[in-house]
């Protein structure tokens, strides 16, 4: 599957608009890694456990679409877009949405029959 944040496929025609996809991730922060992160705020750094876990977020909310993309019998997903909220303390949500299309993915240079 094709998934892009421009408004069409490059090189492929869209066929057909099949509508909105989404999928979304909501995490919590863990005690052990609030703890490690309290500790890397004093010395300054990369607080990896949380680069990590919203890491993890997002690639959750993009298979998610693209799971509901392709019940939807989508071959692409255009005008793909990336958000986070705050949910409450502690706790944030990763969305990911876009337009679920049915493209025509064959190679146009491929000739009829091959």
């Amino acid at each position: 599957m094709i998934v892009t944040t421009g408004n069409d496929v490059p090189g492929h025609e869209v066929r057909k608009v099949l509508g909105i996809v989404k999928g979304s991730s909501i995490r919590a922060r863990h005690i052990g890694k609030d703890i490690t992160a309290f500790i890397k705020n004093l010395v300054g750094g990369e607080i990896e456990e949380y680069t990590k876990m919203m890491g993890e977020a997002r690639e959750q909310a993009f298979d998610r679409m693209c799971d509901q993309a392709r019940l939807h019998g989508a071959t692409a997903v255009v005008g793909v877009r990336f958000s986070t909220s705050y949910i409450m303390t502690g706790a944030a949500e990763f969305l990911v949405y876009g337009t679920a299309v049915l493209a025509d993915l064959r190679d146009p240079a491929a000739k009829p029959g091959s």
